[in-house]
């Protein structure tokens, strides 16, 4: 059996170490290269996960010949310019979610992806979480449809802080990083694109210049909602739960489990593989490469999130 050979930049971070963690339990899959943004860091990942090259500059690391494909877990502002640069080494590439902040920065990677024929993939987790799986199921099999999505995305964050509690180098955004999740699986799990959409946001923060609260409401052409509530403000439950209201059932997705209107569990044990959505996304980008073919979360397919999303900046900011 040929393992596709991985490369993971960002290794040390909070979602580097997770695609790692994923890599390591699938057999087509092979670590060969790990970079951070010291030796040290790249060091400590690839003693942890047997990885033979450890690199703390990016170029170099792309210029690995043990490479075939690459995850980049590193700051959002970076994900173009990195993305961009893999596929023209030739690297097959898996960029973290938003693939970018801006739209003519994601247009940029599509456009890339196009000229190269390579696998270029966003990291869109929740179209492979199992509980939105088997409402996709549920929806493409003709069982259901979604009357209106009620998600809310809740943090309490005060300073710049990553999901291992140590010190960003980037500023985490509502609208580019955590809706961004939402309103791609909206048009995904509808089959449709967003034909209305307004937002609002709250007072900005003094330190972190960025707003702490933000409101978001879609419509499809055929009068599919979603409202979307986000807050670094929340000292509560933290993450992101979703309400399916459909036209025969309400369901309740939170990450990987999901429950029916009455909070009774649904199991999506079956579902797929493996109940960790970072592993089935990495499975699918490795698939993929192999089957020489589009993924699921392609960088094509997610590009009308990144409009949408540009077109609530716009209305944010006029």
């Amino acid at each position: 059996m040929t393992k596709i050979r991985i490369g993971v930049a960002g290794a040390n971070g909070a979602f580097g170490t997770k695609h790692l963690e994923a890599l390591a339990a699938i057999d087509d899959a092979q670590i060969t290269a790990v970079m951070a943004t010291t030796m040290e860091k790249a060091n400590c990942s690839g003693d942890a996960f047997g990885a033979p090259h450890r690199f703390d500059d990016f170029d170099a690391f792309l210029a690995c010949d043990d490479l075939d494909a690459v995850i980049l877990s590193t700051p959002t502002q970076l994900h173009a310019e990195q993305g961009i640069k893999a596929m023209a080494a030739g690297k097959h590439v898996l960029v973290e979610i938003p693939m970018a902040d801006t739209l003519a920065d994601s247009q940029a990677l599509v456009a890339k992806q196009a000229e190269t024929g390579l696998v270029g993939m966003a990291g869109h987790v929740r179209r492979f979480n199992p509980s939105h799986q088997y409402m996709h199921n549920l929806i493409t099999a003709g069982e259901t449809s979604i009357q209106q999505m009620d998600v809310q995305t809740y943090f309490f964050r005060r300073t710049n802080m990553n999901a291992k509690g140590e010190p960003r180098s980037w500023t985490d955004h509502l609208l580019w990083h955590h809706a961004c999740h939402t309103i791609d699986l909206f048009m995904y799990q509808t089959g449709e694109q967003v034909s209305e959409v307004h937002g609002v946001q709250g007072p900005k923060h003094p330190d972190l210049g960025i707003a702490m609260d933000m409101s978001i409401i879609m419509k499809t052409p055929s009068g599919k909602l979603c409202t979307l509530s986000l807050s670094f403000n929340n000292d509560g439950p933290l993450g992101t739960f979703f309400r399916y209201i459909c036209d025969n059932g309400t369901y309740l997705a939170r990450y990987d489990d999901l429950f029916n209107g009455k909070d009774e569990p649904i199991d999506v044990s079956q579902v797929d593989v493996s109940m960790n959505g970072i592993e089935l996304i990495d499975r699918e980008f490795i698939a993929a490469i192999k089957d020489g073919r589009e993924p699921n979360s392609s960088l094509r397919q997610c590009l009308p999130a990144m409009a949408v999303m540009n077109e609530i900046e716009q209305m944010m900011t006029s």
